[in-house]
């Protein structure tokens, strides 16, 4: 769909919180081509708030359903929990916008599944998810890493990403942890799902087991795990294991390990620091790094690029990636709830 009869491309956020604030209202305001508009957030006196203090230009909104009824709004950038992207997603699909999505994709495979058959419904129109930042910074190094065959045939990988985020007993639910606003999303698998495929290609089949070490917060019932252990098999015959943790004192960083039958790769994503070796070499040593290697943040001008392109720029990840992990998430609560192998279709 081409830009609306102004000059400046017009966006209205739905869902204000943290992420909004602090990365992606910045990098919007710095843009010479782009105007925030209008804001809707889970009331509307957050709403007022928020454009007072952030915005002021900005005309806060009662629901999310009139702000998609401005008819001279270009793009809807969704920065809400999972719960509310379908149902927005779609519904600004349907009003002509083009569509930016806060990550994880969905509550479900089926939600996601139904944002990508809208977005194929308008192809005109632009559609993206948030990356992850996680090992954005040594993408470029780990995909040259690859493509030099380092690790020869790869095998093996382990991933840890361990944290004590949800220690504390007497806390309440954090709202990653409520099944009504996360969906089947639990902790970071998806945004892992999503890295180790964008590297190292499909996953085809998980056996997966959870543990809930504090069931009742406040009141509340957690039916998502505080710890999470995946085996899982690549469409490029590697095994993998991944392990997840809300409740681990003094966690490391995350770090992943990639073993082949030349050499290993591991990644330390609190520092983006890679190492390697292989064969021979007495120990891994630093990866090669260079600035022009290294992967800035530039998300929002990207998806903006692709607006401005009419149709010449396809920013990624879009909902097929999206899609992609959501088959790993999906297939993770199932093993869980039928504690069998569940075998990914593509």
């Amino acid at each position: 769909m081409s830009q609306k009869n102004h000059q400046k491309l017009h966006v209205g956020i739905v869902g204000a919180g943290e992420i909004v604030k602090r990365r992606h209202l910045p990098a919007l305001l710095r843009n010479s081509e782009v105007e925030v508009v209008a804001i809707c957030n889970s009331t509307y006196e957050s709403a007022e708030k928020f454009c007072r203090e952030n915005a002021p230009h900005a005309t806060p909104m009662q629901n999310w359903a009139e702000l998609l009824g401005m008819a001279d709004l270009d793009i809807i950038w969704i920065g809400t929990p999972p719960y509310m992207h379908s149902a927005v997603t779609v519904s600004a699909l349907e009003a002509g916008k083009h569509v930016f999505c806060q990550a994880r994709m969905a509550m479900d495979l089926a939600e996601a599944e139904e944002m990508l058959a809208a977005s194929r419904r308008f192809p005109e129109l632009v559609t993206m998810l948030c990356p992850p930042p996680h090992g954005m910074a040594g993408d470029l190094l780990m995909q040259r890493l690859l493509a030099d065959g380092v690790l020869g045939q790869p095998h093996h990988l382990r991933l840890q990403s361990l944290s004590s985020t949800f220690l504390d007993p007497d806390a309440p639910a954090h709202w990653r942890q409520r099944s009504e606003i996360s969906g089947l999303n639990v902790q970071t698998l998806g945004i892992y799902a999503e890295v180790l495929q964008h590297w190292f290609g499909d996953i085809t089949g998980v056996y997966a087991r959870g543990k809930i070490v504090q069931p009742l917060r406040q009141n509340y019932d957690v039916i998502i795990p505080d710890l999470l252990s995946v085996i899982c098999t690549f469409a490029n015959g590697m095994n993998g294991v991944l392990e997840f943790s809300g409740i681990d004192a003094l966690a490391p960083a995350d770090r992943l390990e990639v073993y082949g039958d030349l050499g290993t790769i591991t990644y330390d994503f609190g520092s983006d620091v890679v190492h390697t070796g292989q064969i021979g070499d007495r120990a891994l040593h630093v990866a090669g790094s260079s600035e022009d290697q290294e992967t800035k943040w530039h998300v929002e001008d990207d998806f903006i690029a692709a607006v401005k392109s009419r149709g010449r720029v396809h920013p990624h990840p879009d909902f097929e990636d999206g899609v992609r992990y959501m088959r790993v998430v999906q297939a993770v609560a199932d093993s869980q709830a039928h504690n069998a192998w569940a075998t990914i279709a593509r």
